[in-house]
């Protein structure tokens, strides 16, 4: 099984801002999918189906992103699944411009609090992640307030118009893998 993973937090208060941009295309590959509506249980919220012949797991933990990786741990005991071969976590990332993407089959979690509460839970760094680009926090501003904070209006289009691309190199790394995958998706 496939687990694609999108780190937000939980609350309408949270909706709109740059910290929920991988819940907002882990919903967006939902729809365009076809995947039933997402169902809660337990410390997430759940939607499964098969794509490029695999199943496939959509996650969002409501979690607060800082605690995320609680609401994997379960994943790491389920039979046959390695988390470097089957996670996919999906994040916000300031340290990319709006409208630039990257996906790694690994790596630190370069301060994101998400990855931090991941890896902590998982004990590993070795699992696939695709960044979103959401702007670099401005001189003077905190960082958590900038990351809870709604993007202007034409940079939300900029990241919702990369979605249909990033379901496709999403499906990528199904079928083909982190390596393939990235190839298509870092821009």
């Amino acid at each position: 099984m496939k687990v694609i993973v999108g780190l937000g937090n939980p609350g309408p208060e949270y909706e709109d801002t740059r910290h929920n941009a991988g819940w907002w295309l882990v919903e967006a590959v939902r729809e365009a999918w076809g995947f039933p509506a997402f169902r809660d249980h337990g410390p997430a919220r759940f939607s499964d189906g098969e794509r490029a012949g695999q199943p496939v797991l959509l996650v969002e933990p409501l979690t607060f992103m800082n605690r995320s990786g609680s609401a994997l741990a379960p994943l790491a005991s389920l039979e046959g699944f390695d988390v470097a071969r089957d996670l996919l976590v999906v994040v916000d990332d300031v340290n990319l411009d709006v409208g630039r993407t990257r996906l790694r089959a690994e790596g630190s979690a370069g301060g994101h609090n998400g990855l931090k509460s991941v890896e902590a839970a998982l004990g590993t760094q070795d699992y696939a992640r695709l960044r979103i680009g959401v702007g670099a926090r401005p001189p003077g501003r905190e960082l958590a307030d900038w990351v809870l904070s709604p993007m202007p209006p034409e940079e939300e289009t900029a990241v919702l118009a990369l979605f249909p691309e990033l379901a496709a190199c999403i499906e990528s790394w199904i079928a083909e893998g982190v390596g393939v995958a990235a190839q298509r998706c870092n821009r």
